[in-house]
């Protein structure tokens, strides 16, 4: 696998997860220097309600700049 920290091609293993995760651990460990990358964490869950959409009008009181023709 790549390692961005070592710059080149490094064998990584994956140390012991302590988040119960066991074989599926999606943490990966270089074995040269250390960085640690995600590796497959899976599908996300969708957010339970929609996010508020945002407003499409421009604020009130504002108007743009206009500079003067040369």
């Amino acid at each position: 696998m790549y390692c961005s920290a070592c710059g080149d091609e490094r064998v990584f293993e994956r140390p012991p997860c302590p988040d119960g995760h066991g074989a599926d651990c999606p943490e990966w460990i270089c074995t040269d220097c250390g960085a640690a990358v995600l590796v497959d964490q899976g599908p996300v869950r969708a957010a339970s309600s929609p996010r508020p959409s945002l407003p499409t009008t421009p604020a009130s009181g504002r108007t743009a700049a206009r500079r003067p023709l040369a």
